[in-house]
């Protein structure tokens, strides 16, 4: 379903990849290509495999068998480490810290060059709370300080873990015109979500389930192969044609 991207226009390509977790067989043959400078929508329930795709990606989960490559790289290598940026769902900056403070510790961490951490703090919308610590932030500006982090060096593939669960409508809405945004200068980003109806936000859509890819697809080409309006019946819609398969 959909046109798959030509080869060379890929950020990611995963081959028979292969993963057990706690002796479990999470992945047993996935293939999946990601393009460049799109947002890829990595969508299905939780256990779906998301995370541990994700994982791989970035080549800090342990594979059993298969590849992963990153801009004709494996998944992982030292030449990767500043052109791809990993956003877990569990915060990963410090509370006692201000927005500031935060940024510019990572920033020397990786060695971005100077003035990125006023470019990063305007481009997420956290200039007014640039001198606020982060434990005084809403939930919704947290998130956008350990997005910022990623975008620190300016990462040519941005891996985003679940972003926006638990917040409001507005607060995602304001989080994806941040992706957009990075989106139109040419950055690849991988964006997982169990919310169907962030498909529609996306370019491209990889639909899991149980840890198979059930559908490589574009937001409009889900609608129209499963004659669904609503994201969430398109994808239930797929599930059932599987089964009868």
């Amino acid at each position: 379903m959909g046109t798959r991207p030509r080869s060379g226009e890929e950020a990611v390509v995963v081959r028979d990849l292969r993963v057990r977790r706690g002796g479990t067989p999470v992945f047993e043959g996935l293939d999946v290509a990601i393009p460049r400078g799109r947002i890829t929508g990595l969508l299905g329930p939780s256990g779906c495999g998301k995370t541990t795709l994700m994982r791989a990606i970035v080549g800090v989960q342990k594979i059993d068998g298969g590849s992963v490559t990153v801009f004709g790289e494996p998944a992982g290598g030292v030449s990767l480490r500043r052109r791809v940026a990993y956003d877990t769902q569990a915060a990963s900056v410090y509370g006692d810290l201000t927005v500031r403070q935060n940024l510019s510790y990572f920033a020397r961490l990786i060695g971005a060059p100077r003035g990125d951490v006023d470019r990063v703090i305007e481009q997420v919308g956290l200039r007014p709370q640039a001198g606020q610590t982060v434990a005084s932030l809403s939930g919704g500006q947290e998130n956008r300080v350990s997005l910022a982090v990623a975008m620190l060096g300016s990462p040519d593939l941005i891996v985003l873990d679940e972003p926006t669960v638990g917040l409001d409508p507005v607060l995602r809405a304001e989080l994806w015109a941040v992706f957009r945004a990075l989106a139109a200068t040419g950055v690849t980003l991988v964006v997982s979500s169990h919310v169907m109806d962030e498909a529609l936000r996306c370019d491209r859509l990889l639909l899991m389930r149980a840890g198979r890819l059930v559908a490589d697809t574009t937001p409009a080409a889900l609608l129209a192969d499963t004659g669904e309006s609503d994201p969430d019946a398109a994808f239930l819609a797929l599930i059932e044609r599987g089964t009868a398969g």
